[in-house]
């Protein structure tokens, strides 16, 4: 059974910078999107980014993060990750990683979800 294990959340102020890594485990994985995701308090969860495993290219990035996030993944180390750039307040939340066994266009279509990292930009 495939488990999905974030790191990399911290305490950071405006502006700065952080790299948060999703590291697959417990089974095969060859999944056909990895995603991210964040849920900040009082919020729903949303859509952040998200990447065809077998293509790093093909990439979509939520308007909020887009041009400061960039999402990728390294598939000798079933590792995933997102670097965070130029980050705000607005930015803090917890982040997920998941992963789609076929295409994902909806947060439903992920079937398995890590237990998150959090990230907290201060001003």
């Amino acid at each position: 059974q495939v488990q999905l294990v974030e790191s990399g959340g911290g305490l950071v102020r405006l502006g700065d910078s952080l790299r948060l890594s999703c590291v697959a485990s417990g089974g095969s994985f060859s999944p056909y999107h990895m995603g991210w995701f964040r849920r900040a308090p009082g919020k729903e969860r949303e859509f952040v980014a998200r990447i065809t495993w077998i293509d790093e290219n093909n990439t979509l990035y939520a308007d909020s993060v887009k041009g400061r996030f960039t999402i990728s993944r390294d598939r000798a180390r079933n590792t995933l990750y997102l670097q965070m750039n130029s980050l705000k307040p607005e930015d803090t939340a917890v982040y997920y990683c998941a992963s789609s066994e076929r295409l994902a266009f909806v947060q439903e279509a992920y079937d398995h979800w890590g237990q998150g990292t959090q990230v907290t930009v201060s001003s």
